[in-house]
């Protein structure tokens, strides 16, 4: 490398006086002064001294060249790749200014611009084993690129996590891959992580509008929608061309509203108008997970007031589907199953809010649950007779003489055995029934799901004939006298 004479820039009037020799002697001092604190990597004092040299001779390329180097060992790459293309300009043939500007370029992940300068080595000297290896890595990058693009758009998030980290192996210091990352990561629900890259940038970036985007798409999925349009809005402040800010804003504002009307127009008891409203919301954003199980869970709360319950069920699953740990979700769904009598559905989501929340109330639900489940295992003698819950005693006697008569052997004389015998079942059915909800005990004993059979009153062992007997008024009180299948006529005493 030619010598270059030392032109003194902002120098000391002391120092005007000296001999361009005395200047280089002087540089020269201070260059083995910075080689020694680098040694000892004492970084910053490495730096001071390699100032002062180029202060005394600002044309050296190699003292660019040193100071480059105790700036990549300080993180500083931006400050180290200006002094990189400082010494290359001065010497084009300063091979490791050339690849230190390639390292510099590689670690803010300009890979492309790295390649050249490695290139540009491999030219000067074509066995250069650094070079070599840079350039192979400077070709993984771009090939990572490459690749969380593709799963960027196949919303393939964990593929570009994946991607940006194997980039991030080289490319130590790129604002724009840990961006990509922290957004993937608040996409895959990673809010923490998310939160923690950007806010690493923005503390030695305060203005970095990608990261400030990132601050605020965590906060607006984690449903912060106010303090997310903040930092949506300073974004835009720092880059007012910032499309992802733009529509994010957008979307939360625009989701905030609509959940607002939706719930306005529930508490004044406009059901289907809130059924719409929440029905719109959910469009506005898909990846907004934590809002859009809210909203699902809302929409179930509507259905339910409405009689949508299978609809009302699907809505929970589809929030419990997004939000694993929403408990409200599951109490919905379980009082839904309830209302539909699927109480084996209803008792494991009632299990599931216990575990997890171990309350008084979500007890007894639970236990309340278990005791339908329990009961709807038993005959339903309400189903048998046809009756309400709440049916008189009158309205049970009449269900009774109506199924009694329907089912009585003797009008089903002339049926095939087969049919007989499913008869002869359903009127021994009708007669338990009718012992037993027209008895307020036993009403009683039922209704309260205990076993029956456990109070010492076996049903195996029930006569229906003696119910029907009492209840048309004993023998010669009533007779079928069949005329061929199907006819037959009453006769009453």
């Amino acid at each position: 490398m030619a010598t270059e004479h030392c032109d003194a820039v902002n120098m000391d009037p002391d120092m005007e006086m000296l001999s361009d020799e005395e200047m280089e002697r002087e540089a020269e001092g201070f260059k083995e002064q910075g080689n020694a604190f680098y040694i000892k990597k004492d970084y910053a004092e490495a730096f001071n001294y390699y100032t002062k040299a180029i202060d005394m001779c600002p044309k050296n390329a190699s003292y660019y060249g040193n100071r480059a180097a105790t700036l990549m060992m300080l993180c500083r790459y931006r400050e180290a790749l200006e002094d990189s293309q400082q010494a290359v300009r001065l010497d084009n043939s300063f091979t490791k200014g050339h690849l230190r500007e390639g390292k510099c370029h590689l670690s803010l992940g300009n890979a492309m611009a790295a390649s050249r300068c490695f290139q540009r080595v491999l030219e000067m000297e074509s066995d250069n084993s650094q070079a070599q290896q840079e350039l192979k890595n400077a070709e993984s990058i771009l090939e990572y690129e490459r690749m969380a693009e593709i799963g960027f758009e196949k919303r393939d998030f964990r593929m570009v996590v994946f991607c940006m980290d194997r980039a991030l192996e080289s490319a130590t210091a790129c604002h724009r891959f840990k961006i990509l990352k922290a957004e993937c990561l608040a996409l895959l629900g990673r809010y923490p992580e998310a939160q923690s890259v950007a806010s690493d940038i923005l503390r030695m970036d305060s203005t970095n509008a990608d990261a400030l985007y990132v601050r605020g798409l965590c906060l607006y999925y984690e449903d912060c929608i106010d303090k997310a349009v903040q930092f949506f809005v300073q974004a835009l402040r720092m880059a007012p061309d910032h499309d992802k800010a733009r529509l994010a804003c957008r979307n939360a504002k625009a989701l905030k509203a609509k959940k607002e009307e939706g719930n306005k127009s529930f508490k004044e008891g406009n059901f289907e108008a809130a059924y719409e409203l929440y029905s719109e919301a959910l469009t506005i954003d898909p990846n907004n997970i934590k809002t859009n199980a809210k909203l699902y869970c809302n929409r179930a709360t509507v259905g339910s007031k409405l009689k949508k319950l299978e609809q009302a069920i699907e809505d929970c699953t589809k929030a419990i589907k997004l939000d694993e740990t929403y408990i409200k979700a599951y109490l919905r769904r379980a009082q839904c199953y309830m209302d539909t009598e699927q109480y084996e559905e209803a008792v494991r989501d009632y299990e599931k809010v216990y575990q997890t929340e171990k309350t008084k109330e979500h007890k007894h639900l639970l236990k309340n649950a278990q005791l339908e489940l329990k009961k709807s295992k038993r005959k339903d003698y309400y189903k048998v007779l046809g009756v309400d819950k709440n049916a008189t005693e009158d309205e049970i006697k009449k269900a009774y003489r109506k199924r009694a008569l329907l089912h009585h052997p003797d009008r089903h004389s002339g049926a095939s055995p087969e049919v007989q015998k499913e008869e002869e079942k359903k009127f021994k059915e009708v007669g338990e029934a009718f012992s037993v909800l027209s008895d307020p005990k036993k009403k009683s004993r039922y209704d309260s799901g205990q076993d029956l059979e456990d109070d010492g009153m076996n049903m195996g062992d029930f006569d229906a004939n003696n119910i029907f007997k009492a209840f048309f008024g004993g023998p010669g009180g009533f007779s079928f006298e069949a005329s061929g299948p199907g006819n037959f006529f009453f006769q009453f005493g």
